[in-house]
């Protein structure tokens, strides 16, 4: 049986904000229109940066990662090592190939990178520097030609540790833009922008929502919204670390749900207790109450495969596994963006550094989509050759008639006509071969 000893103080709908859809709309319109003067009125009406090009000089890019301390510079280009060597690993993984299925019939599939990606990295309310690890380097290793960059001024000045990751990441032009003029500004193309192939990276609602209009003039990487954390526990651990890795990813905004899933009614009512404790030292205490307030909750199930249906239900975007056997949640979780296996990982290590990717699926999305990764940045094309005039004979006997089955002559005369000429039959106009 499952029960609530905490429920969320407010439950989605699932419907689409009509009104902020709306405002994107027009924002998107203003810059499709417009271009570059739309992209400067735009950055100055709600970043306050006003400048005649926003694609940073590389003096300026220079000048951001000459201000990196030698610590700073590290621990960048460690996180980036580690996010670099697991997609190689991925990309590696995926492979052309090419088979014979019957004599003479040749199938085969490339994966080809995307030419052109446009990389958001969000940075208006923290500067998410490890985005752009987690885009840019991604995108490089798929071996993407062209991959922009753009992020928001940070405190109305451009952000030189976001610069300096997305520079050290491989970024080949980088814009100190934000929010849909960013977005706009990278599927449409301007006077001074060229357009891109694609679009990644996260960001607030309204980047999300231009992410999602947008979507089928260019690609994306997939629909995300505000973060989530799932902790899975049992008695095994205490209340205070399950409520502090709940409170990490509540921090990221006052909508960001946070549940703890567990066995041990004891455990949930202790991490309550250690969630209030902890929301008075937090110094983001202020927006992760909010989420804990209307987002959190405490469900208590009486067996460990009851865990896992409902975990597999709520389909997090991240799940934390806290028990004595995390393995057989790995064994037999579906519905996931990314787990963390064993009490001595965190979601924060995934999110900075550890080199799993960070953009994730929410919103119940787990359900269908992993998050991104190198294959996202690959389209995976088919090719067919035909050896021999037999193998083409052979396959347009069977294609002839099928193609008459479903009333397409046009469709069989294509290999109608291919019997007549390597097989040398008579196959009547419009008629199914024999």
């Amino acid at each position: 049986m499952i029960r609530r000893i905490k429920a969320a103080g407010r439950v989605e709908d699932g419907t689409q904000d009509a009104a902020l859809t709306e405002t994107v709309k027009g924002l998107l319109g203003k810059v499709e229109s417009g271009g570059d003067a739309a992209v400067r009125e735009l950055a100055n009406r709600f970043d306050g940066l006003d400048r005649a090009s926003y694609r940073l000089t590389p003096a300026e890019i220079a000048g951001c990662v000459d201000r990196l301390t030698t610590r700073q510079r590290d621990d960048i280009e460690f996180a980036q090592a580690q996010v670099r060597n697991f997609a190689q690993a991925q990309r590696a993984a995926l492979k052309d190939i090419e088979v014979e299925t019957l004599p003479g019939v040749v199938l085969g599939h490339k994966n080809i990178p995307v030419a052109n990606v446009g990389c958001y990295v969000p940075g208006g309310k923290y500067p998410l520097l490890a985005s752009a690890h987690m885009s840019v380097l991604t995108a490089k290793v798929a071996g993407c030609d062209r991959v922009i960059t753009c992020a928001p001024p940070f405190n109305g000045e451009i952000a030189p540790l976001i610069v300096a990751a997305q520079h050290l990441a491989g970024a080949d032009e980088i814009y100190c833009l934000g929010g849909v003029q960013a977005i706009a500004a990278m599927a449409f193309g301007t006077e001074t922008i060229a357009s891109v192939d694609m679009l990644a990276g996260p960001g607030n609602a309204y980047v999300a929502e231009a992410k999602r209009l947008l979507f089928g003039r260019v690609g994306i990487d997939l629909f995300a919204g505000p973060t989530e954390v799932l902790v899975i526990a049992d008695e095994t651990v205490d209340g205070e670390i399950c409520a502090t890795d709940l409170l990490g990813q509540a921090e990221h905004g006052a909508n960001s749900p946070a549940i703890l899933l567990t066995t041990s009614e004891s455990l949930g009512r202790n991490t309550i207790r250690e969630v209030e404790r902890l929301l008075e030292i937090l110094p983001t205490g202020e927006i992760a109450r909010k989420a804990w307030e209307d987002y959190g909750e405490v469900i208590v199930c009486d067996t460990v495969d009851e865990l896992v249906l409902e975990a597999d239900r709520i389909a997090s975007e991240h799940v934390q596994v806290m028990t004595a056997d995390p393995q057989y949640f790995l064994d037999r979780m579906t519905n996931y963006g990314s787990l963390f296996l064993g009490v001595r990982t965190t979601v924060a290590y995934g999110d900075k550094v550890i080199g799993t990717n960070h953009t994730l699926p929410t919103k119940k999305a787990a359900r269908y989509t992993g998050g991104l990764w190198v294959g996202k940045f690959l389209k995976t094309c088919t090719y067919q050759r035909v050896r021999t005039d037999e193998a083409s004979v052979a396959i347009g006997e069977y294609c002839s008639r099928l193609c008459i089955m479903e009333g397409f002559v046009g469709h069989a005369e294509q290999a109608n006509v291919r019997i007549r000429r390597f097989g040398r039959q008579n196959v009547p106009y419009g008629a199914a071969a024999d």
